[in-house]
């Protein structure tokens, strides 16, 4: 189902869903020393990959690392240059690459194999996608607006104005079904308006916690007899500087045969049942969230990390806790927990990821890290970033995306 292809500097997958090619490319600078060099050979690269696979001008969305915050809006104007009209929904994550570049680019591709696919290009924040009967919605790179200096009413803000921005497009912000929350100093401290100490983190799961009471996720979502809480499947991920910023994935379709389903942990508390202890609001998001239709399935992973139950496993031992976080991952998206969703025979594999970030928290263990990635997951576009993460005892995280098809 999925064909994958990767060499130095570049990999991506190729994957034909009901009709629709998906190509999934990231691609980290060959040459360049400037920005603007090391930004337009990623670029190029990536172009090459999707006029290649005959769907040029089809990429939908991007995330663009960035080792230096303060290059941002200098990237900014790079893309609007080499995309023109074209401009996909991106989001600028200030996390350093790696491999030691100053940027590095991951894409999504959607063009057309048979039936018709529909692109609209509202801005640089959000793209429209239309094959199958299905709408998804495409929103980047949302920062908040208000005044105020805290977490909490800073993260409030950006998910007021996502519902604002879905809204304006005639979406509901209760049809989400992937969000990536990207925090600077995420496990740092804050002094709330009572002069209580607390931790950043901890903070914008309190403020997403009290934004989610209002939103009946499972109303879009129509899950199969699930009888729990129905959230999005989430990253949330620490960046250089002090601020947040939300992306998010939303699906709308008038399909009966389309179903989204939030994928618990057999071997993980689910999130939102966390103790006190690890954030007084616990974090409000499903371990995966599976779009199945025709006997095919999309699976988007959650950040995954080294827990069982809700404890932290291997202690300072970054490779045990690579290994962990990939078994967590297999656990996640197999047959026995696909089955235990109600969805038997999309069961997928670590061969069946279609994309991965890896976020480490230390750079010296990158090369630790990527030999195991690269000897359990093979060929696969991966992008690996250094950025902090949700626990301060916690090594690195990874999410992607995996494709399967009814056995």
């Amino acid at each position: 189902m999925i064909r994958k292809e990767s060499s130095e500097g570049v990999g991506y997958s190729v994957i034909d869903l009901n009709g629709t090619r998906h190509v999934f490319a990231s691609a980290v600078p060959r040459c360049g020393v400037t920005l603007e060099e090391q930004t337009h050979d990623a670029l190029r690269t990536i172009e090459a990959v999707i006029d290649e696979e005959s769907t040029l001008g089809s990429i939908v969305k991007q995330a663009v690392f960035l080792r230096d915050i303060k290059q941002l809006e200098a990237c900014r104007q790079l893309m609007k240059e080499f995309y023109g009209a074209e401009l996909p929904a991106t989001t600028y994550v200030p996390q350093p690459p790696c491999d030691g570049k100053l940027v590095s680019v991951e894409a999504l591709g959607v063009g057309r194999k048979r039936g018709d696919v529909e692109i609209h290009r509202f801005s640089e924040r959000m793209v429209i996608a239309r094959h199958s009967g299905v709408d998804w919605v495409h929103l980047a790179h949302i920062f908040p607006e208000t005044e105020a200096d805290s977490v909490y009413d800073r993260s409030y803000d950006v998910f007021a104005l996502s519902a604002k921005g879905f809204d304006a497009r005639g979406y509901d912000f209760s049809q989400v079904i992937r969000t990536w929350l990207y925090l600077g100093d995420i496990v740092g401290d804050e002094v709330r308006a009572d002069g209580t100490q607390t931790q950043r983190y901890k903070e914008l799961n309190r403020a997403r916690t009290d934004f989610f009471k209002g939103v009946d996720f499972e109303r879009f979502l129509r899950p199969l007899g699930v009888d729990r809480a129905v959230y999005p499947a989430s990253t949330g991920i620490g960046t250089s500087g002090n601020d947040v910023i939300i992306s998010s994935i939303a699906l709308v379709t008038d399909r009966a045969d389309v179903v989204c389903v939030p994928l618990e942990n057999p071997q993980q508390t689910s999130a939102f049942d966390y103790e006190q202890r690890y954030s007084p609001k616990s974090p409000k998001f499903a371990r995966a969230m599976v779009v199945a239709a025709d006997g095919c399935a999309t699976t988007f992973i959650s950040g995954t990390a080294s827990i069982t139950g809700s404890e932290t496993k291997h202690l300072g031992d970054v490779e045990a806790q690579t290994r962990q976080t990939l078994d967590n991952i297999e656990a996640l998206i197999g047959e026995a927990n696909m089955c235990r969703h109600g969805l038997p025979g999309l069961g997928a594999t670590l061969e069946d990821l279609a994309l991965v970030r890896v976020y480490i928290k230390n750079h010296q263990d990158y090369a630790k890290t990527r030999a195991i990635c690269e000897s359990r997951l093979g060929e696969l576009p991966t992008v690996y970033a250094v950025a902090d993460v949700c626990r301060p005892d916690l090594l690195v995280e990874i999410e992607g995306v995996a494709f399967s098809q009814r056995k």
